[in-house]
């Protein structure tokens, strides 16, 4: 599974910040891990200078082997916050989607015999 990450320049203040965020995503998403071709992680601050509630998002799109892209936002006051929300809501989407997939994968009914 490759991982990009995309900050703006605003939130690039702390040291290893994209590291963490990989790792913490990483984590969290590893048993989709063989269902994922790729994950882009994108975080911004939406107000710039200015402080605020909320103010850090971060966006994570999940491309899933053979099918449609899933993306979230999380907010949060920090980076790190932002990012732990995002994640932990496309683990639960990832458990949805791709849990009704398999959940419809089953062996055909067998031939009724008469």
């Amino acid at each position: 599974m490759q991982v990009q990450f995309n900050s703006d320049s605003s939130v690039m203040g702390t040291e290893n910040v994209a590291e963490r965020i990989e790792v913490a995503v990483r984590e969290k998403l590893a048993r989709f891990e063989s269902k994922l071709t790729r994950i882009e992680i994108h975080v911004r601050d939406e107000n710039g200078a200015k402080h605020g509630a909320d103010d850090k998002a971060c966006t994570i799109e999940a491309r899933i082997s053979g099918g449609k892209p899933i993306g979230v936002t999380g907010k949060s006051d920090t980076v790190d916050g932002a990012a732990r929300k995002a994640a932990n809501t496309l683990a639960q989407r990832l458990e949805r989607h791709l849990g009704k997939a398999d959940k419809h994968k089953h062996d055909p009914k067998p031939e009724k015999v008469m």
